[in-house]
């Protein structure tokens, strides 16, 4: 996965001061994870309550308390395609890894996912922390970016393996059932199979009498294969003598037939005899 730190753009008004300073840098990443099990992992993510990479005491291990919001003025509008996530602590005192960071003020982190392929989607994290009383903005140096894309990609890894137990656990399943019914078919005795051989024997033999019942030639006379069953329907072939045809439909005066070459029509009862 190729990382690279995008600059974003300059500070909405509610958190200029007197110069225009500019938002903490964020940073962009590829990750081989669908659209669906980025989202997933992100939501997990913003709804710990917790904030990777800064602290208010040295003591801490990470900040907690931080809310999932649906947006943030820290931030400016996003206009381009993608997810978008929030996670915000208020109140925070002086929260380490952001540059000059003093007082007490509000820590935000936006969470941006966007689709790339069928396996690939982008994540794009930025955070930013503002005082509350000066409204001064301090900028990231990348620890908070980066510390909570690492805690992000422990959660798709996990979701991946879930996915993918659940697969092979499938698989398995379907493999017993396949086994299970392998063996019961082996169990057939020799009596059974030959039931069934002669059961399938005589079935061919009666589908033999029935064609041979409905097979007729034409006479000697020949006949004229008809669109339709009445003597000025339009003649669609002339049948030699000693045509084969197969009886399909039979009516009082007319057999709808099938030829030897598959075409279908109808033939007066009189222009056809048995087989010879």
């Amino acid at each position: 996965m190729a990382l690279c730190l995008l600059l974003l753009a300059t500070l909405p008004a509610s958190g200029r001061g007197k110069e225009k300073e500019k938002l903490s840098q964020g940073f962009s990443v590829e990750v081989t994870a669908s659209e669906a099990e980025l989202v997933e992992a992100v939501q997990e993510v913003v709804g710990d309550g917790i904030i990777q990479g800064s602290k208010e005491y040295d003591k801490d291990p990470y900040i907690t308390g931080a809310s999932e919001t649906d947006s943030s003025p820290l931030f400016p509008k996003w206009t381009e395609p993608g997810q978008l996530f929030y996670k915000v602590r208020t109140d925070a005192i002086a929260p380490r890894n952001f540059d000059a960071s003093a007082a007490s003020g509000t820590l935000a982190v936006r969470y941006v996912v966007q689709p790339k392929d069928a396996t690939r989607s982008i994540l794009r994290i930025d955070a930013v922390y503002v005082e509350s009383e000066h409204r001064f903005v301090h900028a990231s140096n990348g620890t908070v970016e980066t510390s909570e894309y690492k805690d992000i990609q422990d959660h798709v890894e996990a979701i991946q393996l879930k996915k993918k137990q659940a697969i092979e656990g499938e698989k398995n399943r379907q493999q017993e059932i396949a086994r299970r019914a392998l063996e019961q078919n082996q169990d057939i005795d020799a009596a059974s199979l030959a039931v069934a051989t002669s059961s399938a024997q005589g079935i061919e033999q009666r589908v033999q009498e029935l064609r041979q019942q409905l097979e007729r030639a034409v006479k000697a006379s020949g006949a004229q294969l008809r669109a339709a069953p009445y003597g000025t329907a339009a003649t669609l072939k002339s049948l030699a003598p000693g045509t084969e045809v197969v009886i399909l439909v039979v009516s009082p005066y007319w057999f709808g037939v099938e030829t030897q070459d598959g075409q279908h029509g109808w033939i007066h009862h009189n222009q056809l005899g048995p087989m010879p």
